[in-house]
C-alpha cells in the first residue's frame, strides 16, 4: 500500500498496517511504516543472519570442536 505523509499525519492512530505501508513525499517514496510485529520478525531474521554468517567464518577458519570434545571440556569444568 502507498500513500502520502498527509495521510499517515491524518490516520496515525488507525494505520492499516496488515502489510507495510510506503509513504510518500513529493511523489517519492521516503518511507516504510510496520506494525510493531513485522519490525521485530525482521529484527529476529536480520540477528539469525548474522549469526548464520559468524558460524560460517568459524568453520571457514577451523574454529569448530567435536561433540565429543565439547562435552569433555564442559566435564573438566564440574
Amino acid at each position: 500500500m502507498i500513500e502520502t505523509v498527509s495521510f499517515l499525519k491524518k490516520n496515525a492512530a488507525d494505520l492499516p498496517l496488515s502489510e507495510p505501508l510506503t509513504i510518500t513525499q513529493n511523489g517519492k517514496p521516503s518511507y516504510v511504516v510496520i506494525s510493531y510485529e513485522e519490525y521485530v520478525r525482521q529484527e529476529q531474521a536480520m540477528a539469525m543472519m548474522k549469526m548464520l554468517r559468524f558460524a560460517e567464518s568459524d568453520i571457514k577458519q577451523g574454529r569448530t570442536s567435536t561433540m565429543e570434545s565439547f562435552k569433555e571440556r564442559l566435564a573438566a569444568r564440574k
